[in-house]
């Protein structure tokens, strides 16, 4: 499994940087210009989000089920965490739109 992992990460890695390295018609140590990769940025803040959140509730469900006496102060830390990564998402959101 971690092997797929580093191997995802790699492959995400090399696409990111072929571009970057491209040869262009822009004048030698003139800014380059990254605006094509803020929407896979996006893309990737999204899909890391979501999977933090599949995360966070798959533990709560757990640590409710061992301990249902604990459920309020269970749910409110979900509900504390799950804000902050969707909190992330729409960060990056209008970070793309400004842009």
């Amino acid at each position: 499994m971690k092997a797929s992992k580093l191997f995802v990460l790699f492959l995400f890695l090399f696409i990111l940087t072929v571009p970057t390295f491209a040869q262009g018609t822009a004048t030698p140590g003139a800014p380059v210009d990254l605006k094509p990769l803020i929407p896979m940025a996006m893309a990737v803040a999204s899909g890391l989000c979501a999977l933090g959140q599949g995360k966070a509730v798959a533990s709560s469900a757990e640590a409710i089920a061992r301990n249902p006496g604990a459920a309020g102060a269970i749910r409110f830390a979900l509900i504390l965490g799950l804000v902050l990564i969707e909190s992330l998402a729409l960060y990056t959101l209008v970070v793309v739109f400004r842009s």
